[in-house]
């Protein structure tokens, strides 16, 4: 009889893309994917540490199915694993902690894996896959446990990723979404060691990956402004065919002062003269972000400053987050901690603000030609179809054939949403 497995995943791309190079390997050895109503022999929980509530949940999720599944053997791995190791070894069903995300061959060897993955060659039944590159972060940002989670620099040499491109374009995966704990930083372990002539940049990934063959395109997940350089830019500028036109660049706060209490490394000045070179050298690029309020410390001067940032760079999509005290940081041991109501409040103003920056760019886009993976059909009877643009916003058109595949599509109107109507071309 076939062992059975389930696997969950909380948390980041990073994350996804582990679980899935965990099930792949067991799956290469007659494992199963358990069904719904299916008790599975083996379940894997990768985990979440980024706040209290995402440990708090990967707890949830490892009792669940410790209740759900008699005699199931249970591996956590993930952030929370590597923080609180004992604290997960003692949760019903748990048999093994990872504790480091460096051990998964390893761990696949435990299991009788002989023939160790090279990284994946599957996505689930999506269109678009993400592909890890780098992990580990030295930064010491004061509101983030990650860097003491993943604190080691590492970055997959560049011929591992490309055979992985090949063999997931193989498979049909047409974006294919570079992602890492500090995605920047990639190359940069290998950099100390060498002259700078020799140095191997994030813009030297891209390009090689560009020149690969077949229809498919790349999307790079969150940079830091200091990593919007400008031969990333001039990289992306060279391919738009197969480099999408959208960079997330991490704001977090548009207050010097507030920047200087997260030990960020630049100033607004700075983060805001890097978006205006990639608009500069970039067809109408999107550009979105992520943005902290409620920091400690934070005024409602600061919080304006914000709010006028964000509307100078007028991104396409504004992550909000309201400060979520996490121990182990430095922010959380600081004073003037700002009240949830008022962080509530505060998160609502940029929700605002960003649905009109959102519909203002969505209208920049009209009459343009844009690529679009359609992803799947949103009314069969309509003949209605949805999928994300180059320029990440969601798309609707008439043509629900074509789902899985890169279309080029007319901007027509923007909807609801708002959405972006759009007719093949």
């Amino acid at each position: 009889m076939t062992a059975t497995l389930k696997t969950v995943t909380l948390g980041c791309k990073v994350n996804q893309y582990e679980t899935q190079y965990v099930r792949e390997g067991l799956l290469s050895i007659g494992f199963s994917e358990a069904t719904t109503d299916q008790t599975a022999d083996l379940c894997v929980v990768n985990t979440c540490t980024v706040t209290a509530e995402g440990d708090s949940k990967s707890r949830q999720i490892i009792r669940r199915l410790a209740r759900e599944n008699p005699g199931t053997q249970i591996v956590v791995m993930g952030c929370y694993a590597t923080r609180a190791p004992d604290e997960v070894a003692a949760l019903p069903g748990v048999v093994q902690v990872v504790t480091d995300k460096r051990e998964l061959p390893d761990l696949l060897g435990r299991f009788g894996v002989r023939d160790i993955p090279d990284g994946i060659s599957r996505f689930g039944d999506r269109s678009r896959a993400y592909i890890k590159v780098q992990d580990g972060c030295m930064l010491r940002c004061s509101y983030c446990i990650i860097p003491k989670v993943r604190p080691q620099l590492t970055s997959r040499p560049i011929n591992s990723i490309l055979d992985e491109v090949r063999r997931l374009v193989a498979n049909g995966y047409r974006e294919l979404v570079l992602t890492g704990v500090h995605l920047g930083h990639y190359g940069v372990d290998w950099n100390w060691h060498k002259p700078k002539s020799d140095w191997i940049r994030l813009a030297d990934l891209v390009r090689q990956i560009a020149q690969l063959d077949g229809d498919f395109r790349i999307r790079l997940s969150s940079i830091e402004a200091t990593e919007v350089t400008r031969e990333l830019l001039q990289v992306m500028a060279d391919d738009p065919a197969k480099i999408c036109p959208h960079l997330h660049v991490c704001l977090q706060s548009g207050s010097d002062t507030i920047l200087r209490r997260m030990r960020r490394r630049w100033s607004t000045r700075l983060f805001v003269d890097r978006c205006r070179l990639a608009t500069q050298m970039l067809d109408l690029p999107a550009l979105t972000t992520d943005v902290i309020v409620g920091f400690p410390g934070e005024t409602e001067a600061d919080f304006e400053q914000t709010c006028r940032v964000v509307q100078e760079v007028g991104f396409s999509k504004i992550h909000v987050f309201p400060f979520s005290l996490r121990q182990g940081t430095a922010a959380a041991q600081m004073p003037d901690q700002v009240p949830r109501a008022i962080r509530a409040q505060r998160g609502q103003r940029i929700a605002e603000i960003e649905r009109d920056l959102r519909e203002r760019y969505f209208r920049s886009l009209l009459g343009r030609r844009l690529r679009v993976l359609v992803e799947s059909t949103s009314d069969p009877q309509r003949q209605q179809a949805v999928g994300t643009s180059c320029r990440y916003a969601p798309v609707e058109l008439t043509e629900p054939s074509m789902a899985g595949r890169l279309v080029d599509v007319r901007a027509e109107q923007v909807i609801d949403g708002p959405w972006i109507r759009a007719l093949p071309i």
